[in-house]
Protein backbone atom coordinates (compact mmCIF):
# COMPACT_ATOMS: atom_id res chain seq x y z
CA UNK A 1 0.00 0.00 0.00
CA UNK A 2 1.56 3.26 -1.17
CA UNK A 3 -1.04 5.69 0.29
CA UNK A 4 -0.04 8.07 3.05
CA UNK A 5 -1.99 7.64 6.26
CA UNK A 6 -3.17 10.72 8.14
CA UNK A 7 -3.63 9.76 11.78
CA UNK A 8 -5.90 11.98 13.89
CA UNK A 9 -8.53 11.62 16.54
CA UNK A 10 -12.21 11.49 15.63
CA UNK A 11 -14.37 13.04 14.36
CA UNK A 12 -12.64 13.08 10.99
CA UNK A 13 -13.74 16.29 9.28
CA UNK A 14 -11.99 17.88 6.36
CA UNK A 15 -12.78 21.15 4.64
CA UNK A 16 -11.48 22.76 1.48
CA UNK A 17 -10.98 26.03 3.37
CA UNK A 18 -7.50 26.52 4.73
CA UNK A 19 -6.07 29.40 6.73
CA UNK A 20 -4.24 30.88 3.67
CA UNK A 21 -7.47 30.68 1.62
CA UNK A 22 -9.51 32.48 4.29
CA UNK A 23 -6.84 35.17 4.73
CA UNK A 24 -6.67 35.73 0.97
CA UNK A 25 -10.44 36.20 0.88
CA UNK A 26 -10.28 38.69 3.76
CA UNK A 27 -7.57 40.68 1.97
CA UNK A 28 -9.64 40.58 -1.23
CA UNK A 29 -12.71 41.86 0.63
CA UNK A 30 -10.65 44.73 2.11
CA UNK A 31 -9.28 45.80 -1.28
CA UNK A 32 -12.25 48.09 -2.15
CA UNK A 33 -11.83 50.06 1.08
CA UNK A 34 -8.05 50.13 0.57
CA UNK A 35 -8.31 51.44 -2.99
CA UNK A 36 -10.87 54.11 -2.01
CA UNK A 37 -8.68 55.18 0.92
CA UNK A 38 -5.63 55.61 -1.31
CA UNK A 39 -7.58 57.48 -4.00
CA UNK A 40 -9.14 59.87 -1.47
CA UNK A 41 -6.15 60.44 0.80
CA UNK A 42 -3.22 60.07 -1.56
CA UNK A 43 0.24 58.56 -1.36
CA UNK A 44 0.70 59.01 2.37
CA UNK A 45 -2.21 56.63 2.92
CA UNK A 46 -0.51 54.14 0.60
CA UNK A 47 2.73 54.53 2.58
CA UNK A 48 0.94 53.86 5.88
CA UNK A 49 -0.70 50.71 4.46
CA UNK A 50 2.55 49.42 2.96
CA UNK A 51 4.55 50.08 6.13
CA UNK A 52 1.95 48.40 8.34
CA UNK A 53 1.84 45.24 6.20
CA UNK A 54 5.62 44.98 5.73
CA UNK A 55 6.23 45.61 9.44
CA UNK A 56 3.69 42.95 10.45
CA UNK A 57 5.15 40.31 8.12
CA UNK A 58 8.73 41.18 9.12
CA UNK A 59 7.86 41.08 12.84
CA UNK A 60 6.28 37.63 12.46
CA UNK A 61 9.28 36.30 10.50
CA UNK A 62 11.78 37.63 13.06
CA UNK A 63 9.73 36.35 16.00
CA UNK A 64 9.52 32.86 14.46
CA UNK A 65 13.28 32.87 13.86
CA UNK A 66 14.13 34.01 17.38
CA UNK A 67 11.78 31.44 18.94
CA UNK A 68 12.94 28.65 16.59
CA UNK A 69 9.43 28.12 15.26
CA UNK A 70 8.36 27.26 11.71
CA UNK A 71 7.79 30.38 9.65
CA UNK A 72 4.09 31.29 9.41
CA UNK A 73 4.33 34.35 7.20
CA UNK A 74 2.83 32.50 4.24
CA UNK A 75 -0.53 31.87 5.92
CA UNK A 76 -1.46 35.52 5.30
CA UNK A 77 -2.57 36.32 8.85
CA UNK A 78 0.18 38.92 9.34
CA UNK A 79 -0.87 40.65 6.12
CA UNK A 80 -4.48 40.84 7.34
CA UNK A 81 -3.39 42.20 10.72
CA UNK A 82 -1.23 44.90 9.14
CA UNK A 83 -3.90 45.86 6.62
CA UNK A 84 -6.67 46.11 9.24
CA UNK A 85 -4.45 48.24 11.47
CA UNK A 86 -3.51 50.55 8.60
CA UNK A 87 -7.14 51.05 7.52
CA UNK A 88 -8.02 52.07 11.09
CA UNK A 89 -5.39 54.85 11.13
CA UNK A 90 -5.73 58.44 9.97
CA UNK A 91 -4.24 59.36 6.57
CA UNK A 92 -1.87 61.89 8.18
CA UNK A 93 -0.62 59.59 10.90
CA UNK A 94 3.19 59.76 11.31
CA UNK A 95 4.87 56.89 9.50
CA UNK A 96 6.43 55.44 12.65
CA UNK A 97 2.97 54.74 14.10
CA UNK A 98 2.01 51.83 11.77
CA UNK A 99 5.43 50.27 12.33
CA UNK A 100 5.13 50.37 16.13
CA UNK A 101 1.51 49.21 15.97
CA UNK A 102 2.22 46.26 13.67
CA UNK A 103 5.16 45.05 15.77
CA UNK A 104 3.05 45.30 18.94
CA UNK A 105 0.17 43.41 17.31
CA UNK A 106 2.31 40.55 16.03
CA UNK A 107 4.86 40.16 18.82
CA UNK A 108 2.90 41.04 21.95
CA UNK A 109 -0.73 40.24 21.08
CA UNK A 110 -0.14 37.23 18.86
CA UNK A 111 3.34 35.72 19.15
CA UNK A 112 3.66 35.86 22.93
CA UNK A 113 0.39 33.94 23.31
CA UNK A 114 1.40 31.11 21.00
CA UNK A 115 0.70 32.42 17.52
CA UNK A 116 -2.33 32.23 15.25
CA UNK A 117 -5.35 30.70 16.93
CA UNK A 118 -4.12 31.32 20.48
CA UNK A 119 -4.42 35.09 20.91
CA UNK A 120 -7.25 36.08 23.22
CA UNK A 121 -7.89 39.52 21.68
CA UNK A 122 -7.83 40.75 18.11
CA UNK A 123 -4.19 41.82 17.44
CA UNK A 124 -5.02 44.70 15.10
CA UNK A 125 -7.57 46.16 17.51
CA UNK A 126 -5.31 45.69 20.51
CA UNK A 127 -2.54 47.53 18.64
CA UNK A 128 -4.89 50.37 17.76
CA UNK A 129 -5.99 50.75 21.39
CA UNK A 130 -2.33 50.66 22.45
CA UNK A 131 -1.52 53.43 19.98
CA UNK A 132 -4.52 55.53 21.06
CA UNK A 133 -3.39 55.37 24.68
CA UNK A 134 0.36 55.75 24.13
CA UNK A 135 0.44 58.16 21.17
CA UNK A 136 -2.74 60.21 21.56
CA UNK A 137 -1.42 63.27 19.73
CA UNK A 138 -0.04 61.31 16.79
CA UNK A 139 -3.25 59.26 16.47
CA UNK A 140 -5.45 62.35 16.20
CA UNK A 141 -7.43 62.47 12.96
CA UNK A 142 -6.10 65.61 11.27
CA UNK A 143 -8.48 67.64 9.05
CA UNK A 144 -8.00 67.60 5.30
CA UNK A 145 -6.59 71.14 5.38
CA UNK A 146 -4.21 72.04 8.18
CA UNK A 147 -5.48 75.62 8.26
CA UNK A 148 -9.06 74.52 8.84
CA UNK A 149 -10.20 73.51 12.31
CA UNK A 150 -12.84 70.79 12.14
CA UNK A 151 -14.03 67.88 14.21
CA UNK A 152 -14.32 64.38 12.77
CA UNK A 153 -17.88 63.42 11.73
CA UNK A 154 -18.42 61.43 14.95
CA UNK A 155 -17.04 64.31 17.02
CA UNK A 156 -19.53 66.60 15.30
CA UNK A 157 -22.33 64.12 16.02
CA UNK A 158 -21.47 64.07 19.72
CA UNK A 159 -21.78 67.86 19.69
CA UNK A 160 -25.16 67.58 17.91
CA UNK A 161 -23.78 69.24 14.78
CA UNK A 162 -24.83 68.39 11.21
CA UNK A 163 -22.69 65.95 9.21
CA UNK A 164 -22.59 64.98 5.56
CA UNK A 165 -23.77 61.36 5.48
CA UNK A 166 -23.03 61.02 1.76
CA UNK A 167 -19.36 61.85 2.32
CA UNK A 168 -19.20 59.46 5.25
CA UNK A 169 -20.82 56.67 3.19
CA UNK A 170 -18.44 57.18 0.27
CA UNK A 171 -15.36 57.68 2.49
CA UNK A 172 -14.50 61.24 1.43
CA UNK A 173 -15.07 62.83 4.87
CA UNK A 174 -12.29 63.35 7.42
CA UNK A 175 -11.62 60.05 9.15
CA UNK A 176 -9.49 56.92 8.97
CA UNK A 177 -8.13 55.54 5.72
CA UNK A 178 -10.67 52.71 5.55
CA UNK A 179 -13.73 54.86 6.26
CA UNK A 180 -15.68 54.17 3.06
CA UNK A 181 -18.85 52.46 4.27
CA UNK A 182 -19.82 51.50 0.71
CA UNK A 183 -16.50 49.73 0.13
CA UNK A 184 -16.59 48.05 3.55
CA UNK A 185 -20.13 46.80 2.98
CA UNK A 186 -19.14 45.34 -0.39
CA UNK A 187 -16.27 43.44 1.21
CA UNK A 188 -18.17 42.46 4.36
CA UNK A 189 -21.22 41.17 2.50
CA UNK A 190 -18.91 39.20 0.19
CA UNK A 191 -17.40 37.41 3.19
CA UNK A 192 -20.85 36.80 4.66
CA UNK A 193 -22.20 35.43 1.37
CA UNK A 194 -19.27 32.99 1.22
CA UNK A 195 -20.02 32.00 4.86
CA UNK A 196 -16.51 33.03 5.91
CA UNK A 197 -17.89 35.34 8.60
CA UNK A 198 -20.91 34.68 10.79
CA UNK A 199 -24.01 36.79 10.25
CA UNK A 200 -25.03 36.26 13.89
CA UNK A 201 -22.09 38.44 14.94
CA UNK A 202 -21.96 41.26 12.40
CA UNK A 203 -25.71 41.87 12.22
CA UNK A 204 -26.27 41.61 15.98
CA UNK A 205 -23.50 44.20 16.46
CA UNK A 206 -25.26 46.59 14.11
CA UNK A 207 -28.70 45.90 15.61
CA UNK A 208 -27.51 46.30 19.22
CA UNK A 209 -25.70 49.54 18.40
CA UNK A 210 -28.65 50.97 16.45
CA UNK A 211 -31.19 50.15 19.17
CA UNK A 212 -29.14 51.78 21.92
CA UNK A 213 -28.47 54.92 19.84
CA UNK A 214 -32.14 55.12 18.94
CA UNK A 215 -33.35 54.68 22.52
CA UNK A 216 -30.85 56.95 24.28
CA UNK A 217 -29.29 59.13 21.56
CA UNK A 218 -31.75 61.98 22.05
CA UNK A 219 -33.09 61.93 18.47
CA UNK A 220 -35.22 58.79 18.69
CA UNK A 221 -35.17 56.51 15.65
CA UNK A 222 -34.52 59.34 13.24
CA UNK A 223 -33.12 57.50 10.15
CA UNK A 224 -30.66 60.27 9.28
CA UNK A 225 -29.34 60.39 12.85
CA UNK A 226 -28.98 56.60 13.06
CA UNK A 227 -27.29 56.38 9.65
CA UNK A 228 -24.83 59.08 10.62
CA UNK A 229 -23.80 57.11 13.72
CA UNK A 230 -23.62 53.82 11.81
CA UNK A 231 -21.42 55.39 9.12
CA UNK A 232 -18.87 56.79 11.58
CA UNK A 233 -16.48 55.63 14.25
CA UNK A 234 -15.51 52.27 12.77
CA UNK A 235 -18.87 50.58 13.44
CA UNK A 236 -19.13 48.82 10.06
CA UNK A 237 -15.46 47.83 9.93
CA UNK A 238 -15.67 46.54 13.49
CA UNK A 239 -18.86 44.57 12.85
CA UNK A 240 -17.70 42.82 9.66
CA UNK A 241 -13.92 42.57 9.98
CA UNK A 242 -12.93 42.84 13.66
CA UNK A 243 -15.65 41.29 15.79
CA UNK A 244 -15.95 38.28 13.46
CA UNK A 245 -12.40 37.06 14.09
CA UNK A 246 -12.65 33.27 14.54
CA UNK A 247 -10.18 33.08 17.40
CA UNK A 248 -11.66 35.77 19.61
CA UNK A 249 -15.39 35.17 19.02
CA UNK A 250 -17.68 32.48 20.55
CA UNK A 251 -18.28 29.10 18.96
CA UNK A 252 -22.03 28.61 19.34
CA UNK A 253 -24.58 30.57 17.34
CA UNK A 254 -26.40 31.76 20.45
CA UNK A 255 -23.07 32.75 21.97
CA UNK A 256 -22.17 34.69 18.81
CA UNK A 257 -25.50 36.53 18.96
CA UNK A 258 -24.98 37.50 22.62
CA UNK A 259 -21.38 38.47 21.87
CA UNK A 260 -22.48 40.71 18.97
CA UNK A 261 -25.24 42.37 21.00
CA UNK A 262 -22.76 43.00 23.84
CA UNK A 263 -20.34 44.73 21.47
CA UNK A 264 -23.10 46.78 19.84
CA UNK A 265 -24.54 47.95 23.16
CA UNK A 266 -21.12 48.77 24.60
CA UNK A 267 -20.19 50.62 21.42
CA UNK A 268 -23.35 52.71 21.75
CA UNK A 269 -22.67 53.42 25.43
CA UNK A 270 -19.12 54.54 24.67
CA UNK A 271 -20.34 56.63 21.72
CA UNK A 272 -22.98 58.50 23.73
CA UNK A 273 -21.28 58.86 27.09
CA UNK A 274 -17.58 58.24 26.40
CA UNK A 275 -14.89 60.87 26.08
CA UNK A 276 -13.51 59.76 22.72
CA UNK A 277 -15.25 59.52 19.37
CA UNK A 278 -13.41 56.37 18.21
CA UNK A 279 -14.18 54.13 21.20
CA UNK A 280 -15.82 51.26 19.29
CA UNK A 281 -12.48 49.44 19.38
CA UNK A 282 -12.72 49.17 23.15
CA UNK A 283 -16.18 47.60 22.88
CA UNK A 284 -14.82 44.81 20.66
CA UNK A 285 -11.84 44.26 22.96
CA UNK A 286 -14.21 43.82 25.92
CA UNK A 287 -16.26 41.41 23.81
CA UNK A 288 -13.08 39.41 23.04
CA UNK A 289 -12.30 39.15 26.74
CA UNK A 290 -15.86 37.93 27.47
CA UNK A 291 -15.71 35.20 24.79
CA UNK A 292 -14.29 32.45 27.08
CA UNK A 293 -17.04 33.14 29.63
CA UNK A 294 -19.72 32.95 26.91
CA UNK A 295 -18.30 29.67 25.60
CA UNK A 296 -18.24 28.27 29.14
CA UNK A 297 -21.99 28.62 29.66
CA UNK A 298 -23.28 28.43 26.09
CA UNK A 299 -21.86 25.17 24.77
CA UNK A 300 -22.02 24.24 21.10
CA UNK A 301 -24.03 21.08 20.39
CA UNK A 302 -21.50 18.25 19.92
CA UNK A 303 -21.07 16.67 16.50
CA UNK A 304 -23.44 13.71 15.94
CA UNK A 305 -25.32 14.64 19.11
CA UNK A 306 -28.35 12.39 19.70
CA UNK A 307 -31.17 13.42 21.98
CA UNK A 308 -31.52 10.91 24.80
CA UNK A 309 -34.93 9.32 25.33
CA UNK A 310 -37.07 9.92 28.39
CA UNK A 311 -36.44 6.42 29.75
CA UNK A 312 -32.73 6.97 30.08
CA UNK A 313 -31.63 8.82 33.17
CA UNK A 314 -28.93 11.38 32.64
CA UNK A 315 -26.62 12.40 35.42
CA UNK A 316 -26.24 16.19 35.32
CA UNK A 317 -23.16 17.89 36.55
CA UNK A 318 -23.81 20.39 39.36
CA UNK A 319 -23.52 24.07 38.48
CA UNK A 320 -20.09 25.39 39.37
CA UNK A 321 -18.72 28.86 39.05
CA UNK A 322 -15.29 28.73 37.36
CA UNK A 323 -12.41 29.41 39.73
CA UNK A 324 -11.04 32.31 37.65
CA UNK A 325 -14.41 34.06 37.97
CA UNK A 326 -14.36 33.60 41.76
CA UNK A 327 -10.78 34.84 41.97
CA UNK A 328 -11.46 37.90 39.83
CA UNK A 329 -14.59 38.70 41.84
CA UNK A 330 -12.68 38.54 45.13
CA UNK A 331 -9.91 40.73 43.69
CA UNK A 332 -12.47 43.26 42.40
CA UNK A 333 -14.23 43.39 45.79
CA UNK A 334 -10.95 43.87 47.68
CA UNK A 335 -9.80 46.55 45.22
CA UNK A 336 -13.17 48.29 45.43
CA UNK A 337 -13.12 48.33 49.23
CA UNK A 338 -9.54 49.61 49.25
CA UNK A 339 -10.35 52.39 46.77
CA UNK A 340 -13.48 53.32 48.72
CA UNK A 341 -11.47 53.54 51.93
CA UNK A 342 -8.87 55.76 50.30
CA UNK A 343 -11.62 57.95 48.85
CA UNK A 344 -13.35 58.51 52.20
CA UNK A 345 -10.03 59.19 53.96
CA UNK A 346 -8.96 61.77 51.38
CA UNK A 347 -12.39 63.18 50.47
CA UNK A 348 -12.19 66.26 52.71
CA UNK A 349 -8.63 67.03 51.65
CA UNK A 350 -9.55 66.73 47.97
CA UNK A 351 -12.56 69.03 48.38
CA UNK A 352 -10.50 71.57 50.29
CA UNK A 353 -7.80 71.50 47.63
CA UNK A 354 -10.42 71.92 44.88
CA UNK A 355 -11.86 74.96 46.68
CA UNK A 356 -8.42 76.51 47.02
CA UNK A 357 -7.69 75.93 43.32
CA UNK A 358 -11.05 77.45 42.34
CA UNK A 359 -10.44 80.50 44.57
CA UNK A 360 -6.99 80.91 43.04
CA UNK A 361 -8.52 80.77 39.56
CA UNK A 362 -11.06 83.50 40.37
CA UNK A 363 -8.36 85.67 41.91
CA UNK A 364 -6.02 85.15 38.95
CA UNK A 365 -8.51 86.55 36.44
CA UNK A 366 -8.67 89.87 38.37
CA UNK A 367 -5.04 90.82 39.14
CA UNK A 368 -4.47 92.82 42.33
CA UNK A 369 -7.58 91.52 44.09
CA UNK A 370 -7.40 91.58 47.87
CA UNK A 371 -11.08 90.87 48.54
CA UNK A 372 -13.36 88.57 46.54
CA UNK A 373 -17.03 88.40 47.55
CA UNK A 374 -20.38 87.55 45.98
CA UNK A 375 -21.69 90.43 43.91
CA UNK A 376 -24.73 91.84 45.73
CA UNK A 377 -26.38 93.05 42.52
CA UNK A 378 -26.63 89.46 41.16
CA UNK A 379 -27.17 87.47 44.37
CA UNK A 380 -30.96 87.28 44.02
CA UNK A 381 -30.77 86.62 40.29
CA UNK A 382 -28.36 83.68 40.55
CA UNK A 383 -29.68 82.18 43.80
CA UNK A 384 -28.13 78.88 44.85
CA UNK A 385 -28.27 77.13 41.47
CA UNK A 386 -27.26 79.87 39.04
CA UNK A 387 -28.99 80.60 35.73
CA UNK A 388 -28.70 79.56 32.09
CA UNK A 389 -27.23 82.18 29.79
CA UNK A 390 -27.16 81.23 26.11
CA UNK A 391 -25.40 77.88 25.71
CA UNK A 392 -23.71 78.15 29.13
CA UNK A 393 -24.67 78.24 32.80
CA UNK A 394 -23.61 81.07 35.12
CA UNK A 395 -22.81 79.47 38.49
CA UNK A 396 -21.70 82.50 40.51
CA UNK A 397 -20.58 86.10 40.24
CA UNK A 398 -17.89 87.62 42.46
CA UNK A 399 -16.72 91.21 42.76
CA UNK A 400 -13.00 91.78 43.23
CA UNK A 401 -11.72 94.78 45.21
CA UNK A 402 -8.31 96.14 46.14
CA UNK A 403 -7.16 96.98 49.68
CA UNK A 404 -8.96 100.36 49.59
CA UNK A 405 -12.28 98.82 48.59
CA UNK A 406 -12.12 99.94 44.96
CA UNK A 407 -13.83 97.59 42.49
CA UNK A 408 -11.22 96.06 40.18
CA UNK A 409 -13.58 93.81 38.25
CA UNK A 410 -15.90 90.83 38.29
CA UNK A 411 -15.15 87.10 38.26
CA UNK A 412 -17.81 84.79 36.84
CA UNK A 413 -17.96 81.01 37.32
CA UNK A 414 -19.34 79.52 34.10
CA UNK A 415 -20.14 75.92 33.11
CA UNK A 416 -20.43 74.85 29.48
CA UNK A 417 -20.57 71.43 27.80
CA UNK A 418 -17.36 70.51 26.00
CA UNK A 419 -16.34 67.46 23.98
CA UNK A 420 -15.18 65.39 26.97
CA UNK A 421 -17.73 66.65 29.51
CA UNK A 422 -18.48 69.86 31.37
CA UNK A 423 -15.93 72.67 31.30
CA UNK A 424 -15.97 74.98 34.32
CA UNK A 425 -14.06 78.22 33.89
CA UNK A 426 -13.48 81.54 35.60
CA UNK A 427 -14.01 84.65 33.49
CA UNK A 428 -12.54 87.97 34.65
CA UNK A 429 -14.16 91.21 33.49
CA UNK A 430 -13.21 94.84 34.05
CA UNK A 431 -15.80 97.25 35.54
CA UNK A 432 -16.36 98.41 31.94
CA UNK A 433 -17.11 94.88 30.68
CA UNK A 434 -13.87 93.89 28.90
CA UNK A 435 -12.33 90.46 29.33
CA UNK A 436 -9.33 90.48 31.67
CA UNK A 437 -8.47 86.77 31.50
CA UNK A 438 -9.94 83.27 31.63
CA UNK A 439 -8.89 80.30 33.75
CA UNK A 440 -10.15 76.71 33.90
CA UNK A 441 -11.16 75.07 37.17
CA UNK A 442 -12.36 71.85 35.50
CA UNK A 443 -11.58 70.59 32.00
CA UNK A 444 -11.22 67.04 30.65
CA UNK A 445 -10.96 67.42 26.89
CA UNK A 446 -8.94 65.27 24.49
CA UNK A 447 -5.19 65.37 25.13
CA UNK A 448 -3.33 67.26 22.42
CA UNK A 449 -6.55 68.76 21.04
CA UNK A 450 -9.20 70.22 23.36
CA UNK A 451 -6.71 70.51 26.21
CA UNK A 452 -4.90 73.13 24.11
CA UNK A 453 -7.62 75.51 25.32
CA UNK A 454 -5.44 76.03 28.40
CA UNK A 455 -2.48 77.19 26.33
CA UNK A 456 -1.74 80.91 25.76
CA UNK A 457 -2.10 80.54 21.97
CA UNK A 458 -5.85 80.04 22.41
CA UNK A 459 -6.95 81.58 25.69
CA UNK A 460 -4.62 84.55 25.15
CA UNK A 461 -6.97 85.75 22.40
CA UNK A 462 -9.75 86.72 24.86
CA UNK A 463 -8.21 89.49 27.05
CA UNK A 464 -9.39 92.93 25.95
CA UNK A 465 -12.40 91.58 24.06
CA UNK A 466 -15.97 92.81 24.57
CA UNK A 467 -19.28 92.62 22.77
CA UNK A 468 -20.14 89.35 21.00
CA UNK A 469 -17.27 87.10 19.90
CA UNK A 470 -17.25 84.94 16.77
CA UNK A 471 -15.27 81.71 16.36
CA UNK A 472 -13.53 81.34 13.00
CA UNK A 473 -11.54 78.61 11.32
CA UNK A 474 -8.04 79.72 10.51
CA UNK A 475 -6.51 83.05 11.48
CA UNK A 476 -8.71 85.72 13.05
CA UNK A 477 -9.00 88.87 10.93
CA UNK A 478 -11.29 91.08 13.05
CA UNK A 479 -11.26 92.35 16.63
CA UNK A 480 -14.24 90.24 17.69
CA UNK A 481 -12.98 87.01 16.09
CA UNK A 482 -11.40 84.05 17.91
CA UNK A 483 -9.26 81.55 16.02
CA UNK A 484 -10.37 77.98 16.77
CA UNK A 485 -8.05 75.19 17.87
CA UNK A 486 -7.27 73.03 14.84
CA UNK A 487 -9.13 69.73 15.12
CA UNK A 488 -10.99 70.76 18.30
CA UNK A 489 -13.90 72.89 17.13
CA UNK A 490 -16.21 71.49 19.82
CA UNK A 491 -13.96 72.70 22.64
CA UNK A 492 -13.28 76.00 20.89
CA UNK A 493 -17.01 76.62 20.47
CA UNK A 494 -17.68 75.73 24.11
CA UNK A 495 -15.11 78.17 25.52
CA UNK A 496 -16.22 80.95 23.16
CA UNK A 497 -19.86 80.36 24.09
CA UNK A 498 -18.94 80.57 27.79
CA UNK A 499 -17.16 83.90 27.30
CA UNK A 500 -20.07 85.26 25.26
CA UNK A 501 -22.47 84.13 28.00
CA UNK A 502 -20.38 85.97 30.60
CA UNK A 503 -20.26 89.14 28.51
CA UNK A 504 -24.01 89.02 27.92
CA UNK A 505 -24.61 88.44 31.63
CA UNK A 506 -22.50 91.51 32.40
CA UNK A 507 -24.53 93.67 30.00
CA UNK A 508 -27.95 92.47 31.15
CA UNK A 509 -27.44 91.83 34.88
CA UNK A 510 -24.42 93.73 36.18
CA UNK A 511 -25.00 96.86 34.12
CA UNK A 512 -28.74 96.53 33.62
CA UNK A 513 -28.39 96.32 29.87
CA UNK A 514 -26.46 99.59 29.54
Amino acid sequence: MNGVLNLSSSPHIRDRWTTPYIMRMVVLSLLPATVVGIIVHGWQAFGIIALAIVSAVAAEWVFDKVCHKPSTIWDGSAVVTGLLLALSLGPKTPLYIPVIGSVFAIVVCKGCFGGLGKNFINPALAARCFLLISFANAMTIKPSLDAVASATPVGALKAFEQVDITKMFLGTADGVIGSSILALLIGGLLLWSLDIIHGQICFSVLIGFTLLIGLFGGEGFNPRFLLAHLCGGGVVMGAFFMATDYVTSPVSRLGQFIYGCLIGVLGGVFRLWGNTADSFSYAIIIGNVCTPLIDTYIVQKPLAYRKIGKTRRVKREPFRIPKPVIALTIIAVIAGLALSGVFFVTKDTIEEQAMLEAAAAYTSVIPGTKSLKNAEETADLLGDDGIDQGNAHINACYVGKDGDGKVLGYALSITVKGFGGNIIMALGLTPEGEVVDIAFTEISETAGLGMKAQEPEFKGQFPGKSGTLTLVKGAASADNEISAISGASVTSNAVTDAVNAGLEFFRTALKGGN
